[in-house]
């Protein structure tokens, strides 16, 4: 059902001598409100072809188009109005919303094409903090906008699992820390030592030689070195599972930085065979000039491995593993430069799927305007706000409806929703400031806003009692329900713009403008008076708690039926 199709095909015939179904489609207007119609077709650039003032060539067209397939065309001002037959546009639209259900905006456009997504991607040792939630969230969002149209994500936890930084934690257990601490409360104490060192280097700039012998003790194997560090891994994975399991959010690999220490030396040699490492002041690079870029160091002068040299052992073994279409990394926007060397150095090497990969950058989290540190320990814990979160909600539960069945469940998904939405409603690449009061707000454009309108939804429908799949008519001519049945036929073209723009902003604000239209029909319409209309009227209740329930799930969203 392609509304605008109907618009183009019915301009055509009286246009054809002038402009083709393409150049229509592209002039074609959503007027501002559905009093001037549902779409609408200016004429000014027509002014030139037939020497007439628009107002006038709009006056003379209207008359000839064919309005069979809708209520009315009518000229207003250097307008052509389309006003979409109402009764045929509803009953197909909740027709086909209620036949298909969870399957409604389907999409076939990755043909079940492999999507590797790195995202997340804490560093072991150290909290999740609200820092990592961008990633984590927008990753899992796009994972399942991307299943909807018909891709195959991967998540892969890209844990930063090996650097220098570990030698710096050894050093910070040995002189400060205790088996027995650890045990006891693993992250908080890791990252007190981690944070320590530090601040102790500082003065002591001897410690920063004892952290890299530590780090090459590990690189070399060294028993000690690689006992501490497996069990410093393990501890943090439990706690991080913790967080990953509120957020109800689930890896299929958490392959990380470790992973790749043996996988290096073919892609360093790879770029010798190519000729394309330079000497540079003792390091090792890949001159990037033609692509505007600034070298990549692929080796230090005492032949360290870098960053690059890491994820590009990682790309290549992605796309031999998963033989991807395409490559996501949600991280950073201030990494962007390190993408474009990525991708630029991959072109080099004659890999034309580099094309393929895209790193999708996001905004920071601060807290007032200063960037979230765990080096300087200005830490917000995810966990933390997480469970202020729940809390909340539980306090607003028991004001409101004490009586609520399933109480825990219901706050924890309106809790942990609310944080997630909040993230998620903003564009990705903006900066947002944490406040604790604004991300947990039940009120305006929040999370548990929607939410709370798909559980009114579903309050209607329990009441009403009826079978909808008993129900043969759909019909639903109630103007004040036409905005809402409009937002509801916009659906799965949000997904596939969200899926495009790897934008999961445009659904949250999507379920935004839905649940505020719903709650406005609600509050003006007698949605259960016995008339001929009121099963249409139900089965609009019931679409437009399918849609919103099905937002929430791409967002990583719960909805409770009752709230």
């Amino acid at each position: 059902m392609n509304e605008q199709e109907l618009v183009v095909q019915a301009l055509l015939p009286v246009l054809k001598d002038h402009l083709d179904a393409a150049a229509i489609a592209k002039l074609i207007e959503v007027p501002k409100t559905s009093d001037l119609g549902d779409y609408a077709f200016p004429t000014f650039t027509l002014a030139k072809i037939f020497r007439q003032e628009p107002q006038q060539i709009a006056a003379d067209l209207a008359p000839k188009i064919n309005a069979d397939n809708f209520e009315k065309v009518q000229a207003v001002g250097p307008y052509i109005n389309f006003f979409l037959d109402k009764a045929q546009f509803s009953h197909q639209l909740l027709q086909t919303i209620l036949q298909q259900a969870e399957h409604y905006g389907d999409a076939n456009l990755g043909q079940q094409g492999q999507v590797p997504i790195d995202m997340s991607s804490p560093n072991i040792a150290k909290p999740i903090s609200m820092g990592h939630l961008r990633s984590t969230v927008i990753g899992n969002s796009l994972a399942n906008i991307l299943t909807k149209v018909g891709y195959k994500p991967v998540k892969i936890n890209h844990l930063g699992d090996w650097g220098t930084q570990f030698g710096k934690l050894i050093v910070g257990y040995k002189k400060w820390g205790s088996e027995a601490a650890v045990k006891a409360d693993p992250i908080t104490n890791l990252l007190k030592y981690y944070v320590k060192f530090h601040q102790e280097d500082q003065a002591h700039p001897e410690l920063d030689d004892e952290a890299r012998d530590w780090f090459v003790k590990l690189e070399a194997g060294d028993d000690e070195a690689i006992k501490l560090w497996t069990w410093f891994r393990k501890v943090s994975l439990q706690e991080f599972m913790k967080i990953y399991d509120m957020l109800d959010i689930q890896f299929d690999s958490y392959k990380g930085e470790a992973f790749y220490n043996d996988k290096m030396a073919e892609v360093v040699q790879m770029l010798e065979d190519k000729k394309l490492l330079k000497k540079s002041q003792g390091a090792e690079i890949v001159d990037l000039s033609a692509y505007n870029l600034n070298p990549a160091l692929i080796k230090k002068s005492d032949g360290a491995t870098l960053y690059i040299t890491r994820d590009l052992a990682a790309a290549i073994y992605r796309k031999r593993t998963y033989h991807f279409v395409q490559s996501l990394y949600v991280v950073g926007n201030e990494q962007r430069d390190h993408f474009k060397q990525l991708k630029a150095v991959l072109k080099e090497m004659g890999f034309d799927w580099a094309d393929d990969i895209h790193h999708i950058p996001f905004g920071l989290i601060t807290e007032n305007g200063k960037k979230l540190s765990t080096r300087q320990g200005r830490v917000i814990l995810l966990e933390n706000v997480l469970n202020d979160a729940v809390d909340l909600a539980h306090k607003q539960i028991d004001a409101k409806n004490p009586d609520l069945a399933n109480k825990d469940q219901v706050a924890n998904d309106v809790g942990i929703g609310a944080v997630v939405f909040h993230d998620l409603k903003n564009e990705r690449l903006n900066n947002f400031d944490f406040n604790l009061e604004d991300v947990v707000r039940f009120e305006g454009e929040t999370g548990p806003y929607v939410q709370y309108t798909n559980a009114r939804a579903q309050s209607i429908l329990r009441k009403a009692g009826v079978d909808l799949k008993q129900q043969t008519d759909y019909t639903l001519t109630d103007r004040s329900a036409w905005d809402v049945l409009k937002q509801l036929a916009e659906f799965p073209d949000m997904i596939i713009r969200a899926s495009k723009e790897y934008e999961p902003s445009v659904i949250a604000k999507y379920a935004l403008r839905l649940a505020k239209n719903f709650n406005k029909y609600y509050a003006n319409t007698k949605v259960l008076i016995a008339d001929a209309e009121k099963p249409a009227r139900l089965a609009m209740v019931a679409s437009v708690s399918q849609v919103l329930t099905q937002s929430l799930a791409l967002l990583g969203v719960h909805a409770p039926k009752e709230m």
